[in-house]
């Protein structure tokens, strides 16, 4: 390990080099893959906001507090699927 590996820089332009590579020997993805990813980031962020939506209905329910959950549950599943889309993104 070189003291160069802890730099930033270098992880990057290491990392640009690989995606190159693997450019170069596979290709451009199919139309059918790119749909395929788009498809799986849409349920990535959807799925976590349905599941905050149904959390904080319940939890309405359960204290009789109206729609007082609903929302800040919502957000929370908002960022939860934004963070998980993102990451998502970045390790392909």
């Amino acid at each position: 390990m070189t003291p160069d590996d802890d730099d930033p820089l270098v992880r990057q332009a290491r990392l640009r080099r690989d995606r190159h590579d693997r450019w170069l020997r596979e290709g451009d993805m199919s139309v059918g893959r790119r749909l395929a990813q788009i498809g799986v980031l849409g349920w990535m962020i959807v799925v976590p906001m349905l599941a905050g939506i149904f959390t904080g209905r319940w939890l309405d329910a359960r204290f009789g507090d109206g729609i007082f959950w609903t929302a800040p549950c919502l957000m929370l599943g908002l960022g939860l699927g934004g963070w998980t889309a993102w990451n998502w993104m970045n390790a392909e």
